[in-house]
């Protein structure tokens, strides 16, 4: 939503400031579809030639996360919690056989079902079966340090991947001037064309041909930097929860009691969506 009020304040400012000096929009509205149409379609063509179709996909899901806001809050940080804890519940209590089930169809086990948001996150999901399974199938406890470094390596490889719209938009945002200086030199040159004709129609011919340098900065610094850096920060927040996870397994697997545990992973919860202790205390009684 702020991102949303933002972008209607940067029109009101920028075209309203331009009005309120006596500008006329004339010009401007009669240039700008044959100015766009440049500038934009040859933004795009160039995203498709720096991007594979993943990341250009990514692109558009990733301008509706700018303006939906992360997908997790308090309450998906502590489900993270709970079906950690109820995993290492089930390996102490009913042992590994009864724990496999559960690791290696998540979407058919009765423990993760209880969490249908997370289950959606299958990045997540496969990261935390894969470490369990490691208890499941080894012979020998895995070392914690290795367990701690296939775990930096997965959180590094998602953040990677899931950060790659965001730098397609940036690269963007960086081409969009230079592609409005494109369509402007082509302005000049339909405007030396018709050298011959009035200074009215000349000066209409270069004011077109200006729209294109200006809607190429405007795009680039008022629009799709922003949104750029919008959509980082969604992945940064949405990244924690993974973070989450791995203090969890990790605490787990050292033998820690479970309200450090907890401590552990609320560190990595920035202050907007982290519960409090008592809220994942009392939510873990009776799981």
């Amino acid at each position: 939503m702020i991102s949303i009020v933002g972008l209607v304040f940067l029109f009101i400012a920028v075209f309203g400031g331009y009005v309120m000096a006596e500008g006329k929009m004339e010009p401007i509205i009669e240039a700008a579809p044959h100015e766009m149409f440049t500038i934009g379609g040859a933004a795009a063509a160039a995203m498709l030639v720096g991007n594979s179709m993943d990341v250009v996909k990514g692109v558009g899901s990733g301008i509706g996360m700018a303006f939906a806001g992360p997908r997790y809050h308090k309450q998906e940080h502590m489900e993270v919690m709970f079906l950690v804890v109820k995993l290492f519940k089930v390996l102490k209590s009913e042992g590994a056989v009864a724990l496999e089930a559960h690791i290696e169809n998540p979407e058919a086990s009765a423990i993760f079902s209880e969490y249908p948001k997370l289950l959606k996150d299958h990045e997540l999901i496969s990261m935390i079966c894969d470490t369990v399974r490691l208890l499941v199938t080894s012979n020998v406890a895995p070392k914690i340090e290795a367990v701690e470094d296939a775990l930096n390596l997965a959180i590094k490889t998602h953040h990677h991947n899931a950060v790659k719209p965001a730098e397609a938009l940036a690269g963007m945002a960086g081409a969009l001037p230079a592609l409005g200086i494109v369509a402007c030199v082509l302005g000049v040159v339909k405007t030396m064309g018709a050298i011959d004709q009035p200074p009215a129609v000349l000066g209409a011919l270069i004011g077109g041909a200006l729209v294109g340098t200006f809607l190429g900065v405007f795009l680039a610094y008022g629009i799709v930097e922003p949104l750029s850096t919008r959509i980082k920060q969604v992945v940064d927040e949405e990244g924690e929860i993974y973070n989450n996870a791995k203090f969890m397994l990790l605490g787990h697997l050292q033998g820690f009691q479970v309200p450090l545990i907890i401590e552990m992973a609320r560190a990595a919860i920035n202050h907007h969506s982290k519960p409090t202790f008592a809220e994942v205390f009392d939510g873990l009684r009776g799981k």
